[in-house]
């Protein structure tokens, strides 16, 4: 391909992305830095986890992000008495046929949102271990694919509010990005209020763009290219976690590869072909603050507070 053609495609390609976080700017209000991290998230092959209470528009967020990239889209509201099989489905016999047959769950779609997460018990919350990792569910000795693009956005209330079981560790390092939203600022939430309603805005929203779409956009992450002397920065973020005795263990080699991936889509929505410093810096609280368990947790302070920690200690070579 000539090289004119390929800046013009890039071209094409910001200016998509550009239309699609104004879309999504247009409808949370407020929230801009958070909606450039999912819509990063999900170019990058990832599944998100937002946390914050109730009624900040964590599932609007999630509804937000279907409709912009035109993906089919389904709702799992979690509960204590949830089971395995009302996720990933289950073989019932069928009198009318004689035979058994695969009743798939909710989790066979595009982008599933597993609402309240942490309101379901251990065992329900790793029925989605595999579909996270493998893309695919196994039910009965027989593996079935999911679709393709396939991502989970799991909200969570705080773990101190009562009906929670916490995300073993397993479950959180599934998630390539965890995010907050935090209340609006003043101008944002008195907008909000004499605004539409948010569930009107999303049903008169145009998706941006389609499945077929995002899966060049995820390519095209792939490409990005990075320098040697990221990678050096990216291992020195990593080592430095493994070496502080203020966390429980360091960051694992995934960790790092969710890090590099998560800096490959900031730098395609900020318009660039190599990864800078400042985008590893940029995804680095989101990628790797749920990642990090601290050895004596103050209350008040967030895990995104000792991430920033670690970019102020390690030096950028």
């Amino acid at each position: 391909m000539q090289p004119g053609n390929q800046n013009e495609i890039a071209t094409i390609r910001h200016a998509d992305l550009e239309t699609l976080l104004r879309q999504g700017d247009s409808v949370i209000l407020g929230k801009s830095r958070q909606i450039r991290q999912a819509v990063a998230c999900l170019l990058a092959r990832g599944h998100l986890l937002i946390e914050d209470l109730p009624g900040v528009g964590k599932t609007t967020l999630a509804h937000l992000l279907a409709k912009l990239f035109g993906l089919e889209f389904r709702r799992i509201q979690f509960t204590s008495d949830m089971l395995p099989a009302d996720i990933i489905g289950a073989t019932v016999y069928e009198h009318r046929t004689g035979g058994f047959r695969f009743h798939a769950g909710p989790v066979f779609t595009q982008l599933v949102l597993a609402d309240e997460v942490n309101r379901a018990t251990p065992k329900t919350q790793s029925s989605l271990l595999e579909a996270m990792e493998e893309r695919q569910v196994t039910v009965e000795g027989e593996t079935r694919q999911l679709p393709n693009p396939f991502f989970v956005v799991a909200t969570q209330n705080p773990g101190t509010q009562i009906g929670t079981f916490p995300l073993p560790e397993s479950q959180l390092d599934r998630f390539l990005m965890r995010i907050e939203l935090g209340y609006p600022g003043h101008s944002a939430e008195r907008d909000l209020l004499m605004g539409q309603d948010r569930r009107a805005l999303l049903e008169g929203l145009a998706p941006v763009m389609d499945a077929a779409r995002l899966l060049q956009l995820q390519e095209a992450v792939a490409a990005v290219h990075t320098a040697p002397a990221v990678i050096d920065y990216v291992q020195a973020l990593v080592s430095h976690t493994r070496q502080n005795v203020g966390f429980q263990h360091g960051l694992s080699p995934r960790a790092g590869l969710a890090l590099l991936r998560a800096a490959r889509a900031w730098t395609l929505l900020e318009g660039r072909d190599a990864v800078l410093p400042e985008d590893i810096q940029a995804v680095f609280p989101a990628v790797v603050g749920h990642r990090l368990e601290p050895m004596d947790a103050v209350a008040g302070t967030r895990r995104s507070d000792h991430a920033l920690r670690i970019l102020q200690a390690v030096t950028v070579p």
